[in-house]
């Protein structure tokens, strides 16, 4: 396909409609050119193939097999398993004709509330670039293309959609960007999503700095760059900044926007034909893609193998493993309402589903079971509680599943505490208080407080395991394979630990006074004791390091050491290398991760490991340079088995690049001791130079308000009621149905929508909803809501004069 020469046969038109999307999940096709659609499929985990055309809600849609989440995946700390993973999802897009996926999706997990941690990697950007470039890699070597979302800082789910990340420019480089980067220049993604939110007041899909200096001309991405599912806000600026194509699409008012500043020259035809140009290439690139065979029996034996993987023992008296023989009491409704999945946009229909039970079961365990708590409420039910206490009566050990649900944690807003449901918390302190000795197996996306930690016997946390999580979790706890995962996330103590905890999730505008202070590299700095540190995991054997080598090779260095085996089962080791950096004239973290390798060994075996870092990524961004340079002094190089554990160390000097001094005395003192208290508005105005944005009033209603919002004013709460409707339906309708997976999966799904539908935004609203909640309608409702009465009837009467997209030119 000549693309010049396409551009040259497409009309105006024809161009506008080819950079939005039509159908919620397609590209527009231009028949006339024989131009066809490219088809997209959520999810980072798995594919989340929408039946027919249009959006089919969270819970309807093709089988397919669930992999471990991100959050899983991360923590097993090897990379193979998600280009693996990565292979395995390119071959099922090959066989439903998905030529994009939407992800995977590697924001750093700056506060443990957020709601969509599950779908991310890391709290550090190192391990989620690795593990995001092999992802993405595995991907596309079955000629599928990626979308790495959401770029960038989007950090929290509350404000996701109007909310303004204010960051100090050493953040959004060292920490924000840094997977982004790294997935942009080492595996080469077809596409990439920008985020809802702003970055320092700007939408990132209105971001000229992030999408085009940066992205652009610095990384030298030359793909196309899409919206989130409703991202837009002002179509012509957008375009100016290099977004290329808006998503779900189907709205008139972008295209009569385009079509408008096209005529009056606000646009210049030469930008738009860049965008057009980007979603060619990217139609070209897979008009000849073909379907084919997937092997789903051996994919949901590889989400067996990266669950098993990925799992974490944090903690073990010698109760695990367990031996097959053991009569068990086994507690929790989790145990066969497994939570094998985070809940959103990004539910998958599972092929198969494994449960606990149902591998149990399989395996002829010996167990007596009582529920304790239902899956799906908060509340303690006594008379739950008190049966499983009875029917504990005898056994030596309870076994007790607790974790996460989706009432709790979910895509479209933020957690509300770190603690587990209070119904869970009763049945441990009531099983712990008559005595039980009790093992916890837990599962969820994120950390969570854990204050009968020191009480129980062993804990082993599976994280969102995915379709196969209980033959996973039965291999783990019987001895079948070792645990070898390691947290790729810092479990602080409490919430109140967290750096970021006073306002997260709270206000619009987040501001990131903690700056590079994130996860480990603050509670590290800080000395803030943590539950469990990051990199922290146990297993059934132990291992022993020896023999540390530091070789500098030119514009590198190479880290090498012995790991053995001293135990009496195989096993795996996560060998760690952090460094720590000079702090004279800059402040920075104890110790930051610069490179990892997993290796696995038998009894007694004995392999060396060789970890190799790259002399540039030891700079710092100096913010008054505008650019990375090297601090002076001494280099400290620590082969760690977690983040604070140093098991070898040695030490060079290097010289300093020429630089400016970016910071003054008054912050040097504050954030050289990651001092959060001290962390003020006029320090991190100081530090960074930002100016920290006012909050907007509620009242009067705009285009940006929330949803949510609308209930401040008599009219606006009448509206806010009927929009809502459509949830309360979908509730309805699920719980007529018989009990089972599907019910629960559709009331996961209204759930969903209602919360979705809460914290979005009228303009957004719109843009996600297409044809059934035009731009007019938002706006009759803003106009309503503030009590314009006949204004807000104009507009929703007027409709959008915009031309008809080519498919309806028939």
């Amino acid at each position: 396909m000549d693309i010049n020469l396409y551009l040259k046969e497409l009309t105006r038109q024809e161009k506008v409609a080819l950079v939005a999307g039509t159908d919620f999940m397609y590209t527009n096709p231009v028949e006339r050119l024989d131009i066809p659609s490219i088809r997209m499929s959520d999810g980072p985990h798995g594919l989340r193939v929408q039946q027919e055309k249009g959006d089919n809600g969270t819970s309807r849609s093709e089988i397919a097999t669930c992999f471990p989440t991100a959050a899983t995946t991360a923590c097993s700390w090897n990379p193979e398993n998600t280009y693996r993973m990565g292979l395995a999802m390119g071959e099922e897009c090959r066989h439903y004709g998905i030529h994009v996926v939407l992800g995977p999706a590697v924001n750093i997990k700056r506060n443990p509330l957020g709601g969509r941690s599950f779908e991310y990697f890391s709290e550090d950007p190192y391990l989620a670039g690795e593990m995001g470039i092999h992802q993405v890699r595995g991907i596309q070597e079955k000629g599928a293309g990626v979308s790495v979302k959401h770029f960038a800082l989007n950090s929290s789910e509350n404000y996701r959609f109007m909310g303004d990340s204010v960051a100090d420019m050493r953040a959004i480089r060292e920490i924000y960007l840094k997977p982004f980067e790294r997935i942009v220049k080492e595996a080469h993604p077809e596409t990439l999503m920008c985020a809802y939110n702003k970055i320092n007041g700007a939408y990132c899909a209105e971001n000229r700095w992030l999408l085009s200096d940066v992205l652009r001309r610095e990384w030298g991405f030359d793909g196309l760059v899409m919206t989130d599912w409703g991202a837009t806000h002002d179509r012509v600026k957008m375009l100016k900044s290099g977004l290329d194509l808006e998503m779900p699409g189907d709205t008139a008012i972008c295209r009569k926007w385009i079509m408008d500043a096209l005529e009056s020259g606000e646009l210049d035809e030469a930008v738009l034909d860049e965008a057009v140009r980007n979603v060619l290439t990217m139609v070209e690139r897979h008009r000849h893609d073909e379907r084919g065979e997937a092997d789903f029996d051996a994919h949901n034996q590889l989400a067996q193998e990266i669950a098993k993987d990925s799992a974490v023992l944090l903690k073990n008296d010698g109760t695990l493993p367990l031996s097959v023989d053991a009569e068990l009491f086994i507690c929790g409704d989790l145990f066969e309402r497994t939570r094998y999945q985070g809940s959103g946009s990004s539910m998958i229909n599972p092929t198969v589903l494994s449960s606990p039970r149902s591998a149990f079961d399989a395996h002829g365990v010996k167990y007596t079971y009582a529920r304790g708590y239902r899956e799906n409420e908060i509340e303690s039910d006594e008379v739950l509680i008190h049966e499983a206490v009875r029917a504990s009566e005898g056994y030596d050990r309870v076994l007790l599943f607790l974790g996460l649900t989706d009432t709790v944690e979910s895509e479209s807003f933020d957690r509300e505490d770190m603690r587990l449901p209070d119904n869970q918390l009763a049945l441990v302190e009531a099983l712990l208080g008559a005595g039980r000795r009790v093992t916890v197996i837990l599962y969820g996306g994120a950390p969570m407080e854990l204050p009968f930690a020191d009480r129980v016997d062993a804990i082993l946390n599976m994280y969102l395991p995915g379709q196969g999580g209980g033959e996973a979790t039965y291999a783990l706890v019987f001895g079948g394979v070792s645990p070898s995962g390691r947290l790729a996330e810092s479990w602080p103590m409490t919430y109140a630990d967290v750096p970021s905890c006073e306002q997260f999730g709270r206000v619009k505008n987040e501001i990131y006074r903690e700056s590079i202070f994130v996860g480990y590299r603050y509670y590290l700095t800080a000395g803030k004791r943590v539950r469990y540190p990051f990199g922290y995991g146990l297993s059934y054997t132990t291992f022993a390091y020896e023999n540390m080598t530091l070789v500098e090779e030119g514009d590198r260095f190479v880290i090498g050491c012995e790991v053995t085996n001293t135990g009496a089962r195989a096993g795996a080791e996560v060998v760690q290398l952090y460094v720590g950096m000079p702090t004279e004239n800059v402040f920075a973290p104890t110790r930051e991760l610069r490179g990892f390798s997993k290796v696995y060994l038998a009894p007694g075996e004995r392999k060396c490991v060789r970890i190799t870092v790259k002399k540039e990524d030891l700079r710092y961004w100096n913010i008054p340079e505008g650019r990375y340079v090297l601090a002076g002094g001494e280099y400290r190089f620590e082969l760690c088995s977690d983040c604070e554990t140093v098991q070898q160390s040695q030490s060079v000097i290097l010289t300093a690049d020429d630089a400016a001094t970016p910071y003054t005395e008054g912050v040097m003192e504050i954030y050289r001791s990651a001092d959060a208290g001290r962390m003020s508005d006029g320090a991190f105005s100081e530090m960074s130079g930002l100016t920290i944005p006012e909050e907007n009033p509620i009242k009067p209603i705009h285009m940006e308000s929330r949803l949510s919002d609308l209930k401040s004013t008599f009219m606006g709460r009448i509206l806010y009621r009927t929009v809502m409707l459509v949830a309360d339906f979908d509730m309805m309708r699920a719980k007529r149905m018989p009990e089972g997976v599907e019910r629960d999966n559709k009331i996961k799904g209204a759930i969903f929508m209602r919360r979705i539908l809460d914290t979005n935004t009228l303009i957004t609203m719109s843009m996600a909803a297409g044809a059934t909640f035009p731009y007019n309608i938002a706006e009759g409702f803003m106009h309503l809501s503030n009590g314009k009465i006949l204004k807000g009837l104009c507009a929703i009467c007027r409709g959008i004069k915009a031309p008809k997209l080519p498919k309806e030119r028939k």
